[in-house]
């Protein structure tokens, strides 16, 4: 019996081996470049010192721009101000021309003269400047919020109060500071103050560690027995944003910049607050109602919210994670994140881009729709009031009424004035909003009622406000003393 073996049976063996061979190398070969590129990647990632030092007082966002190219040019794209959402963007939207009730609310006010939606924070100076509120007699404390020169220039007033200035942080010396600062007029610092809201006014130079520069944010925790410097990193990620988007007034004759916070963030709380101080910020033009300008409070209003709930930070839908390369950074182009979807609502939310826009859209339209119930109500209240002051109503008898529609716009501008059209936390808003119709509509029954013991028993003749135009001219009669006659030429007898 012969011992070869069979033919054809072992043939296929020195094919095979050169076909496991080939894979072998191919995955050795694919290995070493998937090696290479996480290590390039981590190479990339690896956060370095800064090559240049920067001054902890620098103010100018370009210098920075030498150690952080990507964020300063992300920031830089805030300089196009054409975007738009449906209720919102970047473009400088007239809102007295948008909402004419506004016009009626602020009478008296400077916001009754103009009031346009804030553009991107390069533009902060400049929008500020060129404000038609602006009649040059404001107090410093309204560059507060405006630029990195304001902490700047707390400190250089902070350094004749504080012991060893040369070793203090920017915020020990702002805070000694602002007190000298607020006191100041708008026009003392006009040529001090040139560069937009920046990287000093959110980060320590030398670490990037995100901080709080502005004194009246630390005040506020303070008085709550809080230390602001104690928070997590995700929670800084929030309160940075606080130093700004919140509501404020300026206290005493130094116009101390102040958050009205002691006994709480709700609207209540602060109505409270402002009432046992016994504060306005204006007279109504037309109802003669001591009022209060609600600013814009984005903090409180998020707070109550299901984001803030879940811990999801201001930063991490207006500021998302961007990636160059192995390179992970936030994203300084602080915007709508419904103009960034796939990368702010989209980390969370699995939903195709068409409908995230329109679920967001969905609750915005519902919270628009019950603000403009409430400006109408309380537009026609403060109509009402002034029909009552021209029938012979006095003080002692409307008061009360004043007193309700003081309440219903505080409530009405405490979502009208904060960003996001009541998405930050809807179901709140529109509490809110129910809250300001109820209390607009029991100060026009208890005007009606005073009315009807003067005799007249008819509807009150309501002006035409249905333009920009028309409501300021309307305004002004009223400031002058000859307003229209609301009473359709009824007098007493």
């Amino acid at each position: 019996m012969s011992n070869n073996p069979t033919p054809g049976k072992c043939q296929g063996k020195p094919i095979l081996g050169w076909f496991f061979f080939l894979i072998t190398v191919a995955a050795v070969f694919g290995l070493g470049l998937l090696f290479a590129s996480i290590m390039e990647r981590r190479d990339e990632a690896k956060i370095r010192p800064p090559m240049v030092k920067i001054d902890k007082f620098e103010a100018d966002n370009t210098k920075w721009s030498e150690n952080w190219p990507r964020q300063h040019a992300s920031y830089r794209e805030m300089d196009d101000d054409t975007t738009r959402t449906k209720f919102g963007g970047a473009g400088p939207i007239d809102y007295l021309a948008d909402t004419t009730a506004n016009v009626i609310l602020f009478a008296g006010y400077g916001f009754s003269k103009d009031y346009l939606q804030a553009r991107g924070h390069t533009y902060a100076v400049e929008d500020i400047t060129q404000t038609g509120r602006n009649n040059g007699k404001l107090p410093a404390t309204c560059w507060t919020c405006k630029s990195p020169d304001v902490p700047r220039l707390m400190a250089q007033f902070g350094k004749k109060k504080v012991a060893n200035p040369d070793d203090a942080s920017l915020q020990e010396l702002a805070v000694a500071g602002a007190g000298d600062f607020y006191s100041k007029k708008w026009n003392d610092f006009k040529d001090d103050i040139t560069h937009p809201i920046g990287c000093l006014d959110c980060h320590e130079p030398d670490t990037m560690k995100l901080r709080v520069s502005r004194p009246a944010l630390i005040e506020a925790f303070k008085r709550q027995g809080k230390d602001v410097n104690k928070v997590s990193h995700q929670e800084m990620r929030t309160l940075v944003c606080a130093q700004c988007h919140v509501e404020y007034y300026f206290k005493g004759k130094g116009k101390y910049l102040t958050f009205p916070w002691d006994q709480g963030t709700t609207p209540e709380a602060m109505e409270a607050y402002y009432n046992d101080a016994d504060f306005k910020d204006w007279t109504h033009a037309i109802s003669k109602t001591p009022m209060i300008k609600m600013q814009h409070p984005d903090y409180e209003v998020y707070s109550t919210g299901i984001h803030a709930f879940r811990g999801v930070s201001c930063a991490d839908c207006h500021m998302p994670y961007r990636s160059e390369g192995g390179a992970k950074f936030s994203d300084h182009h602080l915007q709508s994140p419904l103009l960034n979807i796939s990368n702010s609502c989209a980390v969370c939310h699995r939903w195709s881009e068409d409908e995230t826009r329109s679920r967001v859209e969905d609750i915005q339209t519902k919270n628009a729709q019950g603000r403009a119930r409430a400006e109408r109500a309380i537009a026609f209240a403060h109509f009402d009031i002034a029909a009552c002051m021209q029938i012979g109503v006095t003080d002692e008898q409307i008061n009360s009424v004043r007193q309700l529609v003081r309440s219903a716009q505080m409530n009405w501008d405490y979502v009208a004035a904060n960003n996001g059209m009541g998405f930050h936390s809807p179901q709140e808003c529109m509490r809110i909003l129910t809250k300001a119709i109820e209390k607009a509509q029991e100060a026009r029954i208890q005007a009606a009622r005073l009315l009807a013991t003067y005799g007249y028993v008819k509807e009150v003749v309501y002006p035409d406000y249905s333009t920009k135009e028309k409501a300021q001219t309307l305004i002004k009669t009223f400031i002058a003393g000859n307003a229209p006659d609301l009473l359709n030429g009824y007098k007493v007898q």
